[in-house]
């Protein structure tokens, strides 16, 4: 019996692997992955510093492990360079895969931004934990550091980086930071809890060029300004890998096109996690991810479980200021009704009646999430 193959080795790979585990202990399955496919939490990734981690220790299980903990084949540092579904077949560089199901939990590429310059080359990303582990490597013994993008990821490396010590300036053409995700009230008080532990701010612009001086950066950015650091980090979002799926005659779209059930447009390949768009959501967090590997595993087990999200609020990992949000879906009218002092800000997304649709909770306002969160509609019902 051909084996149901997963190509991902990332949380959403493995927690399906898991869940199917819980239903199926027989099943043959097979992992793929193109890096080491240690088992670790990518968003620790973003924190790591604070908490005192060094690389080696982000890794919970090696791939040898998780290959026992599974009962399964776990192969890594292969790549999949082609799928054809009519065949049911997987390619790797000099071999064929043969599967019964295939699972598509390719994840997501920090996107890069084309910027000038003779030095553009030089910025970095961290996606994974190779890249994790360069960075430190590149910051060790640096005393500045630039983040490109102000929004979640952005905020996150600001606040961790500034906390081991770096001097860190933060460019975005938003005039505030996260600005998807909070009102102007709320995104004033990270800020200025942010600027407290020495986060510089360049908000309203972007970087036109960086360019080589001597053992340092230079970033010039569209108003003029200039900014002298020893290393950039790019943070400005996730673009879903789908170009796998696209060279097989898979629908896409912004993700791999699937349906409740996660299938694709094959109906014996399916896809979960940072890569898959699911009822036109790209949900790039780690309960969506959760809650689709559970509905997927039954699905595999031969129970077809349509996924379903709950309201998800995000725990944004910035201990200057703690902050909670569960953001309205698009396209939804409403208004932000803000309570703030020195102490926290409360915004409440509501409709005409009243009805809560979304939230955003800064500082001591976090403890209202457990009030709050049952009050909100089901992102996906």
């Amino acid at each position: 019996m051909n084996p149901i193959v997963i190509v991902g080795s990332g949380l959403a790979g493995y927690n399906v692997a898991r869940e199917l585990r819980k239903l199926d202990k027989e099943a043959p399955l097979t992992l793929i992955s193109a890096d080491s496919a240690h088992f670790y939490s990518k968003p620790m990734l973003s924190s790591a510093l604070g908490s005192g981690k060094a690389p080696e220790a982000i890794a919970m299980n090696t791939a040898e492990q998780m290959a026992t903990q599974l009962n399964a084949t776990v192969r890594a540092h292969v790549h999949v360079t082609a799928i054809e579904p009519a065949q049911h077949a997987v390619h790797l560089y000099q071999e064929t895969l043969r599967y019964s199901k295939l699972v598509l939990a390719l994840g997501a590429d920090q996107i890069r931004l084309t910027i000038g310059g003779n030095a553009a080359e030089r910025v970095m990303t961290v996606n994974d934990l190779t890249d994790y582990t360069q960075f430190r490597a590149a910051i060790a013994g640096k005393a500045t550091v630039a983040v490109i993008g102000g929004g979640l990821i952005g905020c996150e490396f600001a606040n961790d980086l500034t906390s081991g010590g770096f001097k860190v300036s933060v460019i975005d053409i938003a005039p505030q930071p996260l600005s998807r995700l909070l009102p102007p009230e709320g995104a004033a008080m990270l800020q200025q809890k942010l600027t407290a532990l020495g986060v510089d701010w360049h908000l309203g612009t972007s970087v036109t060029a960086i360019d080589g001086d001597g053992d340092h950066l230079r970033l010039a950015l569209a108003n003029g300004e200039t900014i002298k650091v020893d290393v950039v980090l790019s943070a400005v979002g996730l673009r879903p890998r789908i170009t796998l799926a696209q060279a097989a005659g898979l629908k896409t779209s912004r993700g791999i096109v699937v349906d409740r059930n996660l299938a694709t447009s094959d109906p014996d390949v399916y896809a979960l996690g940072d890569c898959a768009e699911v009822a036109g959501l790209v949900l790039p967090f780690v309960m969506p991810i959760m809650h689709s590997a559970r509905a997927l595993a039954a699905t595999l087990a031969g129970k077809p479980t349509p996924v379903s999200y709950p309201a998800m609020p995000v725990l944004v990992k910035t201990p200057a200021c703690p902050t909670i949000v569960s953001p309205p879906s698009a396209g939804i009218d409403g208004k932000w009704n803000v309570t703030a002092d020195a102490e926290g800000v409360k915004s409440l997304y509501q409709d005409a009646a009243g009805k809560l649709l979304g939230f955003a909770l800064n500082g001591k306002a976090t403890a209202e999430r457990a009030a709050l969160t049952p009050q909100l509609p089901p992102v996906l019902a």
